[in-house]
């Protein structure tokens, strides 16, 4: 016999079975996470993502289908833009150091510091004087 969980169940089920969020999620979710990590550079974009999202967006009557379609058209081909300029770019790591090698650079001479001025003292000034009260002794 099957019973539906409710809510409490659930959250015992959760917090017993380390790991089941993430199984329980829906992709949608992941997709968003993942979305949201790409655009705070802390993941890489994944397409699959962002299909994802696209076609949860169609499903509920958040874009039209034709939208979506133009929306994925214009990332898959930004993303293989993005891929050939990787692809193109020599080995960082190599070029540079073919170049320190074959030319090294010459350190600047350092230039010799100039000595400070030495201020003038200011003069001492006279010790203001403070009228006494006469007559006034308590």
């Amino acid at each position: 016999m099957v019973s539906e969980l409710g809510g409490a169940q659930i959250s015992t089920l959760l917090e017993s079975l380390p790991g089941i969020a993430t199984v329980l999620r829906s992709p949608v979710a992941d997709a968003l996470v993942n979305v949201i990590r790409a655009a705070a550079r802390l993941s890489e974009f994944d397409i699959a993502d962002a299909d994802e999202l696209v076609k949860y967006a169609t499903r509920r009557g958040l874009l039209a289908e034709d939208e979506g379609e133009r929306l994925m058209t214009d990332l898959e081909a930004a993303h293989q833009k993005k891929l050939d300029r990787i692809a193109a770019r020599p080995k960082s790591g190599k070029a540079k150091s073919a170049k320190a090698k074959a030319k090294p650079k010459p350190k600047p001479k350092p230039k010799a510091k100039a000595k400070p001025k030495p201020k003038p003292k200011p003069s001492p000034r006279p010790a203001k004087k403070v009228p006494v009260k006469k007559g006034s002794s308590r």
